[in-house]
């Protein structure tokens, strides 16, 4: 989806998305926004075609266990992705992996921990 090393999403009972850092930290970005309102959304994602058809959801909130791990984040946020994956946890089918948009408008700023102006 965008680049070469693999970052890991974990959540409890063995519930794991891999994706590759890119697409991760935006992903990361937008549950960690939505998290700081309080907000709470599902997370939906296509199974891997090697373990068959489906998808796998979890409902993410405030109380919710989970570990992100990312390999590298060398660049810039796309404001516009982060903001992408936040409009899809407002539908009913719950935040989903969209693709990076087209046009490159303004990135976001990333503070000196990882937090993301917007």
């Amino acid at each position: 989806m965008g680049g070469d090393v693999m970052g890991r999403l974990r959540f409890p009972q063995d519930v794991r998305l891999d994706l590759d850092d890119w697409t991760l930290a935006h992903l990361y970005a937008a549950m960690q926004i939505k998290l700081r309102r309080g907000e709470s959304f599902h997370l939906s994602w296509p199974h891997d075609i090697s373990t068959g058809p489906g998808r796998t959801t979890t409902w993410v909130h405030s109380e919710t266990s989970w570990v992100c791990s990312i390999g590298s984040r060398g660049r810039e946020l796309d404001r516009r992705w982060v903001e992408a994956f936040m409009a899809t946890a407002n539908s009913v089918s719950g935040m989903q992996i969209v693709p990076r948009p087209a046009d490159d408008t303004e990135p976001a700023k990333e503070g000196a921990r990882g937090e993301v102006s917007l």
